[in-house]
């Protein structure tokens, strides 16, 4: 059955190498024609995802953005084969996808809680910069019809920045993803920036105020909630930063929770976030991965996240489908409780 085009917003979280779980999702989300995609707001990996999207969209449509997201990601891979951060030989014989056992992880996130990025990396170098200029356009990024908004975090105010089309360069998106303890924050324009997920992960701000579109589409890889109390020192940083990543996305989620509640129809802006339909595609698989798995890059472990991004966007339009353009199928009410 040929269904009415839709025009449908997406929010992309990051998290590093589980970036590769949206790029599945994206792949399956690209073969429905009948979704028509108006506006992207992505931080780190999910900005590195958007960029890979619009740009090959903007060459051959919906194969093209298809095309261009494996040929970053493929990069990605070949890059990491040169990384001291490789399994250690018995998780590889085991099937684990952890370097909790890698003597350069174990080492590397030693001396980066004595050492900054700039005594480690005083070249400031970063490998994703390369990889960015040999597989994103970026005057077609500035011209494409897709807005495009990307968030970095001002390391001076702690407010963050959202950079869109025109703006974009490699150095936007790599302040998007600079992880303050493993990179030198990035300046552009005389001000010196970080990760964007402490600011919003995504932000869905732009997606209200600038797209004609009232369907949000979220694809998460930072999970909200997890059972029980980390203990590791691992993993209780990494649940810090979860926590800290999900904080701006989860108070823009609530405003539009308790605008549809209480919106005067009169207020223009009011409306519009409270008529904001917000679904999502997410995976258990993420919370059973640990911390340092973000940092794995190996083609299998890349594979096996697309594809299971391509199984929950294949869940989601089997389930969730028949939502969109109505009304939301994510559960805004439930935020409610914990204001």
């Amino acid at each position: 059955m040929t269904r009415e085009t839709l025009l449908v917003d997406l929010a992309l979280q990051g998290g590093g190498a589980h970036g590769a779980f949206t790029w599945g999702a994206l792949d399956r989300l690209l073969e429905e024609p009948w979704l028509q995609i108006d506006g992207i707001s992505g931080t780190s990996a999910g900005a590195m995802n958007a960029a890979a999207l619009v740009h090959g969209y903007s060459m051959a449509g919906a194969e093209g953005a298809r095309a261009a997201m494996e040929s970053f990601w493929r990069r990605v891979a070949q890059a990491a084969l040169l990384s001291p951060l490789q399994r250690s030989p018995i998780d590889m014989i085991l099937g684990r996808w952890t370097l909790d056992n890698s003597p350069a992880f174990l080492t590397i996130d030693m001396m980066s809680r004595v050492l900054s990025p700039y005594d480690l990396n005083p070249s400031g170098s970063n490998p994703l910069r390369d990889i960015l200029l040999e597989t994103i356009d970026f005057e077609r990024l500035a011209q494409s019809p897709i807005k495009l908004f990307v968030t970095a975090t001002n390391v001076a105010t702690g407010h963050g920045r959202v950079f869109r089309n025109r703006d974009l360069t490699p150095d936007a998106l790599l302040a998007s993803a600079c992880l303050p303890t493993m990179f030198q924050a990035i300046e552009i324009d005389g001000k010196a920036y970080w990760d964007g997920g402490y600011a919003g992960n995504p932000t869905i701000t732009p997606l209200v105020r600038e797209c004609v579109s009232r369907d949000t589409i979220l694809i998460q890889i930072n999970p909200i909630e997890r059972k029980g109390a980390p203990r590791s020192a691992i993993d209780i940083l990494n649940r810090l930063n979860e926590v800290s990543f999900n904080s701006v996305l989860l108070k823009e989620l609530r405003m539009i929770a308790l605008l549809r509640q209480v919106a005067d129809p009169g207020n223009t802006e009011g409306a519009q976030w409270a008529g904001m339909r917000i679904h999502c595609i997410a995976s258990d698989m993420l919370t059973e991965l640990n911390a340092s798995s973000k940092l794995i890059a190996e083609w299998d472990f890349l594979c096996m996240l697309r594809d299971e991004g391509r199984r929950q966007a294949q869940v989601f339009l089997e389930r969730r489908a028949e939502a969109l353009g109505r009304r939301s199928s994510f559960d805004l009410d439930h935020l409610l409780d914990f204001v």
